[in-house]
């Protein structure tokens, strides 16, 4: 039913017209690949929306077939014209909801507030601010380009201590990112940006391509967020940010999905390794801001493992929050877990969010017992429309109960 995107013939044919001049046909490919995936997203949504009118014309069509049979064995008649008519407001209103989910619903934004409290957080992490954001997918933003930058401006107002990204930086390759690249260098915290891959990340979609091309996709992706954005890019490794005589760890993961929830994925994730693993990224050990960014120290996972009370808050960075029933809270003592990847199905029915029909976790909050997983409703989009489903920024404080 979805239209398919340009093969990698078209960019074969392309790169010939263009031979002559090696630097135009970098940049014009750019553009082009960018324009494919945008043009793809909008195929996709226009096909969903010409099957949802197919379907509305469809169903009353079969009522009146039906009441018309009945009628007929009573020898009655049964008029088709108030049945059309029902049709044709039905899909009038499907495509007007549809339209403003385009235009205007996926470029709402919503800024959730909320309060960890816990006792495993140190005294010392008191009111330290993590700004949660996930699923960019910023082939999103070709048509709008200021809702991005909205939201950057929103973030850095914040002066958050860290932000965490959870997975979707793209949805077919980093192509996708160049045109923001500005842009998202503007982005600060105290303790830097954190961040996972998830699903979209590892190319899974982008189909007439090899799983060796995915995977150089995967690594120009991996070079793109650490080397250009200076993110702590985190693939099944973890770090520790200090204060004084506190510690905290962040642990991430590549994309894990765990059965029988939502639809299967690729799961590349390694949570002991991640949780036993450092990134050999240098962290600022003293936020006093007397200290230079060169004034960094490498802090020992084997030290600290030498207090057990120093390294008991521990914040996990996870895609699919199918991974912490399935895993987390089975087989370790992770306290939180943030995640994205549900959308909450970027529609929302008489409060009711479309992801809950495949994900038994999709939105905000969960507990069990003293592990905790918060799910961000993202910020980009599969398909281009949202419904009662605004992008979302979360702003998680962490307290400390006593």
């Amino acid at each position: 039913m979805f239209l398919s995107p340009f093969t990698i013939d078209t960019y074969k044919f392309i790169v010939v017209i263009y031979s002559n001049s090696p630097s135009t046909t970098v940049i014009f490919l750019i553009k082009f690949a960018y324009l494919t995936i945008f043009l793809y997203l909008c195929s996709m949504f226009i096909s969903f929306l010409i099957f949802c009118i197919v379907v509305l014309f469809l169903c009353p069509t079969l009522v009146w077939l039906l009441c018309w049979i009945v009628a007929r064995l009573c020898h009655h008649t049964m008029p088709y014209a108030p049945f059309a008519y029902t049709g044709l407001a039905l899909a009038l209103l499907l495509m007007g909801t549809m339209l403003y989910g385009y235009w205007f619903g996926r470029f709402q934004l919503r800024v959730q507030h909320t309060t960890y409290t816990s006792p495993h957080i140190p005294t010392a992490f008191n009111g330290y601010k993590i700004v949660h954001i996930s699923d960019l997918h910023l082939s999103s933003f070709a048509n709008n380009p200021k809702f991005l930058q909205r939201i950057v401006d929103w973030i850095n107002a914040q002066e958050p201590d860290l932000i965490c990204f959870t997975g979707d930086f793209v949805g077919f390759g980093v192509e996708e990112a160049i045109p923001f690249t500005d842009m998202l260098r503007q982005l600060h915290a105290k303790d830097g940006i954190t961040s996972v891959l998830g699903n979209h990340d590892f190319a899974l979609y982008h189909h007439g391509i090899t799983d060796e091309q995915k995977e150089q996709k995967v690594e120009q992706l991996t070079a793109y967020q650490r080397n250009t954005l200076g993110w702590h890019l985190l693939r099944n490794q973890s770090y520790i940010i200090s204060r004084e005589t506190a510690y905290l760890q962040i642990i991430g993961v590549d994309n894990t999905s765990s059965p029988g929830q939502g639809f299967q994925t690729i799961s590349r994730g390694d949570l002991m390794k991640a949780m036993t693993s450092l990134s050999q990224e240098p962290r600022t050990k003293s936020q006093d801001t007397s200290v230079t960014t060169e004034q960094t120290e490498v802090i020992s996972l084997d030290s600290l493992l030498l207090n057990p009370e120093s390294m008991k808050m521990q914040i996990l960075l996870s895609h699919d929050p199918s991974h912490w029933r399935g895993e987390v809270v089975p087989t370790t003592d992770i306290p939180l877990t943030l995640s994205g990847h549900t959308h909450a199905g970027q529609v929302r029915i008489f409060g009711y969010p479309l992801s809950a029909l495949m994900f038994t976790e999709s939105e905000g909050w969960y507990h069990n017992n003293e592990q905790s997983l918060y799910i961000n409703t993202g910020i980009g989009c599969t398909l281009p429309v949202r419904l009662g489903v605004p992008a979302e920024i979360t702003i998680i404080t962490l307290q400390n109960k006593l």
